[in-house]
């Protein structure tokens, strides 16, 4: 009976204690690695907002990194005006930082 009170006892100790240590891993070259992570992520972003349908008719997409930030866009069929969607996604922890769509 001693054991299991000392147990009892223990246990909400352990899990405050549990609770208090933050998850913060961060992979080494960040949640958004490469140009293909970064092209998934736009996709699933602007799928909802501009429908599938516009932003399948936009590939390929474009992917570049500058200052830690990726710039992820639509293109156009050549001799087409108008505009394309964009996100601005950092690549340490995958916050969308800008969306939008040209004209």
């Amino acid at each position: 009976m001693k054991r299991l009170l000392a147990f009892l006892a223990a246990v909400p100790i352990v899990v405050f204690a549990q609770t208090m240590r933050p998850h913060a891993y961060v992979p080494p070259n960040g949640f958004v690695p490469d140009s293909a992570t970064a092209v998934r992520i736009a996709v699933a972003i602007w799928t909802p907002i501009y429908g599938e349908q516009q932003i399948a008719a936009e590939q390929p997409y474009h992917a570049q990194l500058r200052a830690g930030t990726w710039t992820v866009s639509g293109s156009l069929p050549p001799n087409h005006v108008g505009g394309v969607a964009v996100a601005e996604i950092a690549k340490r922890d995958a916050r969308v930082l800008r969306v939008s769509h040209g004209l």
